[in-house]
């Protein structure tokens, strides 16, 4: 392009700005004019033709040649041209017809020198002709490139010129689609406000269509197809009323809707109260006739309830759950459904219910069998009036609760005097064993009903067995809707008299039978009642609940205990299963308590009978009864709570002499004693009374055990005492000048402590083991006794060493005194023997 702008003259045109600054490459040119196949296969046919041009016409008939030629060539020229002489004569005609024949006849030197300059200057334009022909040519294509120039800057120009109005005619189809995306989203805004305006419209429109269907006349409005869903829409309108408060007339239109909506309720309300009106009627008068059988009556009292049911529960249902959404408006309505349904029930069971009972016979029924038949009905009538409510309503089960405690009160009425004024213990007791039964199978049926809820099942469970435990959980009745029926709710009012007259009893015969007990007959006829030679009366219907409650061996000799003792554990077992564990401790301290006493009075009595031998059966009397007592009631501890692993409640009162008689510094030290006496415990109760016992079982062993050792080493006991006085005196002299001192004396000593002591080892062991039928605990009680005997020969040993010389008191075979150790053998000889050993 620049070479081409260079070539053009002075007169050419100068070049166009907008065509300097826009420059498209051949590439951009396929690309925005691309050729179609038809033109394509246009310019494949004209390339070939294209590329061989012939030379312009004008020059047709001359010969061209690429340089000058030589002179031979140029003779070739000459000869070539018409008219040019050759090397053999022409004819005339062609001499003539050439422009280079001489004219003349060459006769001179001029002459030839003139035509052969001419000859000269036409070779030198021959050869010089192609030049020119190429220099015409090239001016030619000049002019057509000056041509081409020229156009290409029009077209420049025009190209220019569209590029300018392409970009006007472009910016102003954006500006009309930005207009019309304008357009179509602001249709598109009003298509949906009309939509969101129809939407709400409608939630307007069902008050008109409502208010149209509620006016319609007749009761059975209420079971037309299209009534539920009226509600349904009414309800839904009034929730969206009451999320949209904002709108315009919200609050008129939320009044009106409520007004709807009470207006179906209360037309159920009145359907469902017009119904049961006319049922309980019918009802009636069939039951007037007399001839009705059992199985009808049953059929009118149940299955015609039943049957409308199916037409009524529906109904209900939405009342209900639109209740529960609306209960200032609406709960009123609910409770009145619920108030005339239990009327109506009322009104056609209460005959029915006063004859059931009356056939039940309470004025001369037994009470235990009484209770079992009336509350085994109370449990099916209930069950029954809970199915069918359920039939008809899923909430009001506060409601349902007090019309079946009505309906129990039939059965209470005639029930609760008879328990109040029921004098035997053990009867109060199996009423309550039969109530608590019927409230366990109440608490599985509930876990079986509610497997998916152990906390609810756990509630029941607790409140059922023991109001005061569950009342840490929640009421499983406080959710709405209905759950399991507890019959368990309707047995505790009776429990609770029951057990409040147990207890009442109980406290008597604690103070009747155990505080102000008298002994007779044969009461203390100990150890007669051990040995069999006194047979021994006891209530067995006493013995079987203690054997029941109480697992040692101890129970199985339950009726050679004194009666005070049987009596208290009696109590305890009548108790133990039907008190709370506050009530049950503050009478079984006090049972305890007054049990403790009683036994030490009569262990009193008794050692006074006849003594000395009296004393030893008073205070194996005390430490029998004490043992066993302390035992049973560790048993009845691990009974009520879980014991800890390890613990042996059968060896429980081994346990306790093995603690107190292990050694005798344990036994005569007070703090030592105190120490020893606790035993393992489940739970920390009682402490007054079994620190009671703890003290006065210590006592009784140090006195068993120092009387037995005191009567068994008597002989060396005076002499030791003599020999102490003896020295304390200032002029006493020796102890071999004494008169109880002579060696004589002193053999006799010993030899009578070694015979004392044989017998009444023997018979202390002997009666042990009559009143404890314990080896163990026998030998836990020899040992303390026996040690003490060591010291005291220990003692007299020192004195024999000491007061006399070498051999002067002679003590049998060695003549020597028994070692320590060969005594202790001796001593547990004489233990086990039934009679005194041999004196060797």
């Amino acid at each position: 392009m620049a070479s081409s702008m260079q070539r053009r003259g002075p007169g050419s045109l100068p070049p166009i700005p907008s065509l300097t600054k826009m420059t498209v490459s051949v590439e951009d040119w396929e690309l925005k004019a691309p050729l179609g196949t038809l033109q394509k296969r246009s310019v494949d046919h004209l390339q070939p033709l294209c590329e061989d041009r012939p030379l312009p016409l004008k020059f047709a008939s001359e010969q061209v040649v690429s340089r000058p030629g030589t002179p031979v060539g140029r003779g070739r020229i000459v000869s070539a041209i018409p008219g040019s002489p050759s090397s053999r004569p022409g004819s005339p005609l062609a001499q003539a017809s050439h422009p280079l024949h001489p004219r003349k006849p060459i006769s001179t030197p001029q002459q030839f020198h003139d035509w052969f300059a001419q000859i000269d200057r036409s070779v030198a334009h021959s050869q010089e002709a192609h030049f020119r022909v190429h220099l015409a040519t090239v001016a030619h294509h000049r002019e057509t490139c000056d041509a081409l120039l020229a156009t290409v800057n029009d077209v420049e120009i025009d190209v220019a010129s569209m590029l300018e109005e392409w970009k006007t005619v472009e910016q102003g189809g954006r500006s009309l689609k930005d207009a019309c995306e304008r357009l179509l989203e602001e249709r598109d805004r009003h298509i949906h406000a009309a939509d969101a305006i129809g939407e709400r419209l409608e939630y307007f429109a069902q008050l008109e269509q409502a208010t149209r269907m509620l006016n319609h006349p007749g009761d059975a409005l209420v079971l037309q197809t299209d009534f539920l869903s009226m509600v349904e829409r009414v309800d839904a309108c009034l929730e969206y009323m009451k999320a949209h408060r904002h709108f315009r007339e919200a609050e008129v239109y939320i009044l009106r809707f409520q007004q709807c909506l009470t207006r179906a309720m209360t037309l159920i309300k009145m359907y469902f109260v017009a119904s049961l009106k006319a049922l309980t009627a019918d009802i009636n008068s069939r039951l007037a006739s007399k001839d009705i059988s059992t199985t009808s009556r049953v059929h009118l009292y149940y299955a015609k309830f039943t049957s409308v049911s199916t037409q009524l529960g529906p109904l209900l249902a939405e009342f209900e759950r639109r209740a529960h959404a609306h209960p200032d408006e609406l709960m009123a309505l609910l409770t009145e459904c619920h108030n005339a349904y239990f009327a109506a029930r009322r009104s056609l069971l209460t005959t029915k219910i006063t004859e059931e009972v009356r056939g039940l016979d309470p004025q001369r029924a037994d009470l235990v069998e009484l209770t079992r038949a009336g509350c085994a009905y109370i449990r099916q009538l209930c069950t029954d009036e809970y199915s069918l409510y359920k039939q008809f309503f899923d909430s009001g089960e506060d409601k349902l609760y007090e019309y079946l405690e009505e309906l129990c009160d039939f059965l209470y009425d005639d029930l609760r005097p008879r328990i109040l004024h029921e004098q035997r213990l053990q009867v109060l007791g199996e009423v309550c064993t039969v109530l608590q039964a019927l409230m366990v199978l109440d608490v599985r049926q509930a876990e079986d009903d509610e497997d998916d809820n152990p906390a609810t099942a756990l509630a029941v469970a607790l409140q059922a067995l023991s109001p005061s435990a569950g009342s840490q959980f929640a009421n499983p009745r406080a959710r709405r809707g209905l759950g399991p029926l507890q019959i368990s709710h309707f047995l505790r009012t009776i429990l609770q008299n029951a057990q409040t007259r147990l207890f009442f009893k109980a406290q008597t015969l604690v103070q009747s039978e155990i505080r102000y007990f008298a002994p007779k007959g044969n009461d203390l006829a100990y150890p007669d009642k051990l040995t069999g030679a006194v047979v021994a009366k006891a209530d067995p219907k006493e013995l079987e609940s203690i054997r029941r409650l109480f697992i040692a061996p101890a129970v199985e000799s339950a009726d050679t205990w004194y009666p005070t003792l049987r009596k208290a554990l009696w109590v305890l077992s009548q108790l133990h299963d039907f008190a709370s564990p506050a009530i049950f401790e503050d009478i079984a301290q006090e049972a305890v308590s007054l049990c403790r006493q009683s036994l030490t009075t009569a262990s009193n009595t008794l050692a006074a009978k006849n003594p000395p031998t009296s004393t030893f059966d008073g205070l194996l009397f005390l430490i029998r009864h004490l043992l066993i007592f302390k035992e049973l009631i560790a048993t009845l501890e691990f009974a009520s709570q879980p014991s800890e692993p390890g613990v042996d409640v059968d060896a429980a009162g081994n346990d306790i002499l093995g603690s107190l008689l292990r050694s005798t510094s344990a036994l005569f030290s007070s703090t030592g004693m105190l120490s020893a006496l606790v035993m393992p415990r489940a739970v920390e109760s009682m402490v007054d009374a079994k620190t009671g016992i703890d003290a006065e079982l210590k006592r009784a062993c140090e006195d068993l055990i120092s009387q037995t050792a005191r009567v068994a080493g008597e002989p060396l006991r005076v002499f030791l005492t003599k020999t102490t006085a003896l020295r304390a005196t200032e002029k006493g002299g020796t102890l071999a000048s004494q008169d109880f001192g002579a060696p004589t004396k002193a053999t006799e000593v010993h030899d009578l402590f070694r015979s004392t002591c044989a017998r009444e080892l023997s018979a202390a062991a002997a009666r042990m083991r009559v009143y404890l039928a314990d080896e163990k605990a026998v030998a836990l009680l020899l040992g303390p006794v026996q040690a003490k005997l060591v010291e005291d020969y220990a003692s007299f040993r020192d004195v024999i060493r000491i007061e006399y010389e070498p051999g002067q008191v002679l003590f049998g075979q060695g003549n020597e005194m028994m070692l320590t150790a060969d005594l202790w053998v001796w001593l547990r000889a004489c233990c086990e023997a039934l009679s005194a050993p041999p004196d060797s």
